[in-house]
């Protein structure tokens, strides 16, 4: 029977740690961490994240803009508030939410947030440092999902690691992550053939691909560490992951539930990577 890797206790732990250290820059050096959030559009998943971002900041105390534009917005507008904010002192954090409206060019907006304000790490010079293993941001849910194996006081040397889901997000980020900690790291996806064998070897099972209960109790081994990134609606409008918790818990060592799993840890890692940013203007 597997024990439950808490995410709300260890997202609270680390949010503890954030405003004790908001506390101490501001008092030391009159500098507090602050985060500029941008949402286009009605999307409801969108201004779900987008408000719990906002509560997040409020709750370790952190300063914090949110600019909600309407979807008709153009890509020189938005632009030009990437730009706006890029040259604001209060603003060290600069996050756009997507998916975009389709007439934005993601890839653009990505590219004009300054690389060092960019806490979703998803610019391509932040990318390249996280693969060198020399970075100062780390995407936020593989950064979250490495906190809850930290979390378990399993050691990730030597392991057979095994991440379902090749995703610039998720998937790829988390491998590299895993193979930085002496992980023997495989990556699977859509087209890898006898996925079960390849399953069944992990020691930790990262599962980020987006089909709900998709991973089942005779794909995992016994004893494994099952990390499910996973956010699925059933019909019936509950929420599931990407793994069937029923067949798999009680193989496992350690599980994260669905919600209370990951999902608290990615906006507790956006605010980790607020304060970095925040604290590398004093260098």
């Amino acid at each position: 029977m597997a024990q439950i890797i808490n995410g709300k206790a260890v997202s609270a732990t680390v949010r503890e740690e954030l405003k004790a250290e908001c506390e101490r820059l501001q008092k030391e050096y009159g500098i507090r961490p602050g985060l500029a959030v941008i949402i286009v559009g009605d999307d409801p998943a969108s201004k779900v994240y987008v408000n719990n971002k906002e509560k997040g900041c409020a709750e370790v105390g952190y300063y914090s803009e949110v600019y909600r534009l309407p979807a008709e917005t153009t890509e020189e507008e938005l632009l030009c508030l990437v730009e706006k904010l890029n040259n604001d002192d209060k603003i060290h954090g600069i996050l756009c939410q997507l998916p975009l409206p389709k007439h934005l060019d993601e890839t653009k907006v990505i590219l004009a947030i300054d690389p060092k304000k960019d806490v979703d790490a998803f610019h391509p010079e932040n990318v390249g440092k996280i693969m060198i293993g020399n970075y100062s941001f780390l995407p936020c849910t593989p950064a979250g999902v490495m906190k809850l194996i930290e979390s378990t006081g399993t050691d990730i040397t030597g392991k057979e690691c095994v991440v379902i889901g090749r995703s610039n997000i998720v998937g790829k980020p988390q491998a590299m992550l895993l193979l930085q900690k002496n992980g023997t790291v495989t990556i699977c996806h859509s087209r890898t053939k006898d996925l079960k064998e390849v399953t069944r070897r992990a020691d930790i099972l990262v599962v980020a691909i987006g089909k709900p209960d998709f991973v089942t109790g005779d794909m995992v081994k016994d004893g494994a560490v099952v990390i499910d990134v996973g956010m699925n609606r059933k019909a019936d409008g509950k929420l599931t992951g990407d793994v069937d918790f029923a067949s798999v818990e009680p193989k496992a060592s350690f599980i994260t539930p669905v919600p209370g799993g990951v999902g608290p840890m990615t906006i507790t890692m956006l605010l980790q990577n607020t304060m970095t940013a925040a604290k590398n203007t004093l260098k």
